[in-house]
């Protein structure tokens, strides 16, 4: 059986998809372009309105491009609304978030082949976006209900994997060429609440039971991380990178949307990370326009985002999600207005960015090296451990894939978007 996958939204949802792949591969089956499957797997998103938007734009392209193919669809989008997933697209089968655990089981049933099943599990899928990095599953949903939030609905309570399950699966990835693997999780933070073990607990065993290079992390919430948590740092192969989201940089509006960590806070977390990994490079989440932001809680995130010095920030226009209590709140923002907002913060993140790239140049790093481009000759993509994208030049016989190599940054490129670099 040949399978294609198309996937939208968090690294949860990469996470996962890779997951299925290797599954379907291990039973003989072959992950191909979505033009040439027998079938398609869709991994939806719903975190805003135009995710969901891009879901159900995604899976008619999928119907469309392959008729004949049978479309099953997941994710947040298919758990919120399966009955329009069904109904309304013609999809030939949903998934609940709950159910994902035996969708390649439940995939397979759908379609009756006569194929021999030739054992595949060390083939690459080409979906995935590098053999070089891997994303983790640590855990599921979120037992906190921030009031913007839409996928606690849709991921549930949470749902921990055992730590010996991820060792197992991060030894195998590491066996089959991987050089870095992301822990990711809906609550990462939170990851072994229901096990009576900790998301350090999970890191030591990682750090102490493997021998991948890199270890890096996904998305955190700014609580619930000890003193502890940042001593593992000290371990070159646990990565100087976080991404904490913010969300909003007035008290007020923070209050609004039911986070557990107050102005205050975030700062004295960002000044013990700074204590104890000197040099960590910091990136968040930001909300523009929440119901009943003023001016002042705008001005107040702008100078927030600014003191703390973030590389990078992803910026959410506020997409009022239906059944989550901040849909409902008084004072919704003109749209006029959270497009202006939005606009302005991009510009002061964008020389953020280009300020903290160059504060790179005449540093050496050893980088990942993950993908080639030919523009005006062959050029190498990769990652620091900081999470800085870096560039450099070779020669047409030169491959540097799956290589980390130490380099030092001599400039950022014209689009400042990454680095550009030389070898030590």
């Amino acid at each position: 059986m040949q399978v294609a996958f198309e996937t939208l939204g968090c690294r949860l949802n990469e996470a996962e998809s890779e997951a299925w792949a290797r599954h379907f591969q291990s039973a003989g089956s072959q992950i191909v372009p979505a033009n040439q499957a027998d079938l398609v797997i869709v991994n939806t998103c719903a975190v805003t309105s135009e995710a969901v938007r891009k879901s159900r734009q995604l899976i008619r392209r999928m119907q469309r491009q392959n008729p004949a193919a049978k479309v099953v669809v997941s994710g947040c989008y298919a758990t919120l609304h399966p009955d329009q997933a069904a109904r309304e697209l013609g999809v030939d089968l949903v998934v609940l978030n709950r159910d994902k655990e035996q969708l390649v089981t439940l995939a397979q049933s759908l379609i009756e082949s006569n194929e021999v099943a030739v054992p595949q599990a060390d083939m690459p899928a080409p979906f995935i976006r590098t053999r070089q990095r891997a994303f983790i599953k640590v855990q599921d949903g979120c037992r906190h209900r921030c009031t913007f939030c839409i996928v606690t609905i849709a991921r549930g309570e949470e749902r921990s994997r055992p730590i010996e399950a991820i060792v197992d699966e991060v030894c195998a990835l590491h066996a089959q060429g991987f050089h870095e693997i992301v822990i990711t999780g809906v609550h990462l933070g939170g990851y072994g609440s229901d096990l009576r073990c900790s998301l350090g607990d999970l890191l030591h065993a990682l750090l102490e039971r493997t021998d991948i290079p890199r270890i890096r992390l996904g998305s955190l919430e700014p609580w619930e991380l000890s003193e502890g948590f940042f001593e593992l740092f000290q371990n070159p192969r646990l990565m100087p990178h976080l991404h904490l989201p913010l969300q909003s940089g007035s008290d007020a509006i923070l209050k609004r949307m039911g986070r557990r960590c107050r102005r205050e806070d975030f700062f004295k977390l960002v000044e013990t990370a700074h204590r104890f990994v000197p040099d960590i490079n910091l990136t968040t989440d930001i909300i523009v326009g929440f119901p009943g932001e003023s001016e002042e809680d705008f001005y107040l995130t702008k100078t927030m985002v600014q003191e703390i010095g973030f590389s990078h920030v992803h910026i959410f226009s506020y997409s009022p999600r239906h059944g989550t209590p901040a849909a409902t709140f008084p004072n919704q923002v003109p749209a006029e207005i959270k497009k202006i907002r939005s606009q302005e913060l991009h510009q002061l993140v964008a020389k953020m960015r280009h300020s903290a790239l160059t504060q790179q140049i005449g540093k050496t790093a050893t980088v990942l090296w993950e993908q080639v481009k030919k523009e005006g000759g062959l050029h190498f993509y990769g990652y620091s451990p900081h999470y800085h994208k870096a560039r450099i030049a070779v020669s047409d016989n030169q491959d540097l894939t799956n290589i980390i190599a130490e380099v030092r940054f001599v400039g950022v490129d014209p689009s400042g978007s990454c680095l550009l670099s030389e070898p030590v």
